[in-house]
């Protein structure tokens, strides 16, 4: 299965170029899955009288979701519950905590990787960019904060935890948190899984501007630091060039710049602005949004081996729009700290880079270079 996350600055109208995807997909026989994953029901005005039989529609619940977890969570700590007295919250007066939208969306995509309907490709309609940004970024980081806070070793140990409690004099986790943490970490896995997998895009919607013009530049820094492929840029609502007289003039003119300097740095996909309110199947045809990419294959970030002619490992980070002073680089044993304009990432180094020190790193034509060193204290040694 295919999967194109779309995303964009805030009023570009992605849902309706994800709907108009979809729907474009499923005219061509693609068994499609369209997952709402914005707040509200952006999708349903959009679709309108849209109905195909390739055609599925699903929407985030984040009430439903929080309540099947909290219930979950009193039945598994139901005995510690009751040793504290505590009473049980009902489901049903209690409103999402902050961050269980995210959580919903994290487990639709993980439901939809696994689901056992047959689908071609998974169009997901993602909230704005920095906010859909920070959300993909969620399985990658929870998991690191899991395998920190509770690692699995510990676990291992569970027959001596009463012992241990008693010698460290604090009490030990419960059995219950672990087997709820490895519960996580499989299912924030399977959305990791499906993020990297090779046919997985991301499409960036704009409106060509100068208002999205940054915008979008800082998009794109985020999408290539978490290691996703970047699939094309919609560029939405486009005038038509018959138009530019009068007043039109000046915005025809602005997109038609705009459009230029995009397409010399992505691959752009105009959609026409048809100059009505999107709704229904026809407005979605005449759209003609493009369809899903081809499988190509995942962002890789090589090593290459200049100690020959350097003496250095080169590791090399794609992250187009990148700017000097707003990159930070920090090292903390076999892990990078990678900070770039707004967004971090800590990624982990390659097994041979562990044994190196970082010798310095170079920005050139929107590519981190990092050179290590090899220690020679841990570098393999020939005769």
């Amino acid at each position: 299965m295919r999967t194109l996350l779309i995303t964009g600055p805030g009023g570009s109208g992605r849902t309706t170029v994800a709907a108009a995807t979809a729907f474009a997909a499923a005219r061509e026989g693609t068994r499609t899955l369209l997952l709402g994953a914005g707040p509200g029901d952006a999708l349903g005005p959009v679709l309108g009288d849209a109905d195909l039989p390739g055609l599925t529609v699903r929407r985030v619940d984040a009430d439903a979701g929080f309540r099947a977890d909290l219930a979950a969570l009193q039945e598994r700590a139901g005995g510690a519950l009751d040793l504290l007295g505590a009473s049980r919250l009902v489901p049903e007066e209690t409103g999402p905590l902050p961050g269980a939208e995210e959580l919903a969306v994290l487990r639709a995509l993980r439901d939809a990787a696994a689901s056992e309907d047959a689908y071609d490709l998974l169009v997901v309609d993602l909230p704005a960019a920095p906010r859909a940004l920070a959300l993909l970024a969620l399985p990658e980081e929870l998991r690191r904060v899991l395998s920190r806070l509770l690692p699995p070793e510990r676990q291992a140990a569970r027959a001596l935890r009463p012992v241990l409690g008693r010698l460290a004099g604090v009490p030990m986790p419960a059995e219950w948190i672990y087997e709820t943490a490895a519960r996580l970490d499989l299912q924030l896995a399977a959305v990791q899984a499906l993020l990297a997998d090779r046919g997985t895009a991301v499409r960036l919607v704009a409106e060509p501007g100068s208002a999205c013009a940054d915008a979008l530049r800082t998009a794109r820094l985020g999408v290539a630091l978490r290691g996703l492929r970047l699939d094309a840029v919609v560029a939405n609502r486009v005038l038509p060039e018959s138009e530019a007289a009068g007043w039109l003039a000046g915005p025809v003119a602005q997109q038609r710049k705009t459009l230029d300097e995009w397409r010399e740095e992505h691959t752009v996909h105009p959609v026409a602005h048809l100059g009505r309110d999107p709704r229904g199947a026809a407005y979605l045809a005449a759209l003609a949004a493009p369809v899903a990419p081809a499988v190509t294959g995942p962002v890789r970030w090589p090593v290459t081996d200049r100690i020959a002619e350097d003496g250095v490992l080169v590791w090399h980070l794609p992250l187009p729009g990148a700017r000097r002073d707003s990159l930070d680089l920090v090292r903390r044993g076999d892990e990078l700290t990678v900070t770039a304009g707004p967004f971090r990432r800590v990624v982990p180094l390659p097994s041979a880079l562990r044994r190196c020190t970082v010798d310095g790193a170079a920005l050139r034509e929107g590519e981190l270079r990092i050179r290590f060193r090899p220690d020679p204290e841990l570098w393999p040694r020939t005769r």
